[in-house]
């Protein structure tokens, strides 16, 4: 089997940790999650994964209660970094070698991101999970991964989401919304359609690093991307 990929750059969000919890990491999620990830590397694709801490501490929410919104960035990251720490502690259960590299010099606890060393790691058939955005406020996990994956030379981003796909109109409220299977980069702006945010979005357009939206909780949907089937919307130029 030979894979459409050779690189990618998996964006998780914090919530897709938590499975049907409220709140905090389920670990049949995780453990699930894991296994996806291994079914692709498995087939010798290079992966890497930014990862967000909404399940611990969602950032912008913070302005609601007074907080400045720097801090509240900032203790948003700090939630990331505990994320990607539990993830490649469950990648190394599942028999997978996963570093970790932090935009915030932790020393002591993870790596700091130096990206010929990410690279690197990457050859070697590592898995490297990015952690803490970019490493300053103001920008989200969504702008960390189309950086990162631009940097990396990663040739798709992949924003696993609750939804398979992205439809003409909300599939829970429009019961005749469509999935597009393709669509570019320019019709999504004029459609307005919410893929990355716009900051994430530009960079990728701009890059010319397509993006795949497609469900983390659909059994095989990871690998059916990487092998080039129809799964997910594909984003292109």
């Amino acid at each position: 089997m030979t894979a459409a990929y050779g690189r990618i750059l998996l964006k998780l969000s914090g919530e897709a940790l938590m499975g049907d919890d409220a709140y905090g990491i389920n670990p049949a999620m995780l453990a699930s999650i894991v296994a996806e990830v291994k079914s692709v590397a498995d087939l010798g694709v290079e992966i890497g994964v930014v990862i967000g801490g909404g399940n611990i501490f969602r950032g912008v929410a913070g302005t609601a209660t007074g907080m400045d919104r720097a801090t509240a960035d900032y203790m948003g990251m700090l939630a990331t970094v505990m994320n990607a720490m539990a993830l490649s502690d469950a990648m190394r259960q599942a028999g997978l070698n996963g570093r970790v590299q932090s935009a915030l010099n932790i020393e002591q606890v993870v790596e700091p991101y130096i990206r010929g060393k990410a690279i690197r790691y990457l050859e070697e058939g590592k898995i490297v999970i990015f952690a803490a955005g970019t490493g300053n406020p103001f920008f989200t996990t969504d702008t960390a991964a189309a950086l990162r994956g631009s940097e990396i030379g990663a040739e798709i981003v992949l924003k696993a989401t609750k939804v398979d796909g992205i439809y003409t109109a909300d599939p829970k409220q429009d019961p005749l919304a469509t999935r597009f299977a393709r669509i570019s980069f320019d019709e999504a702006i004029g459609r307005d359609l919410k893929v990355l945010d716009s900051t994430a979005f530009a960079l990728c357009r701009d890059q010319k690093l397509p993006i795949n939206v497609f469900s983390i909780f659909k059994p095989g949907a990871l690998k059916r991307i990487v092998m080039g089937e129809d799964e997910g919307t594909l984003v292109h130029v």
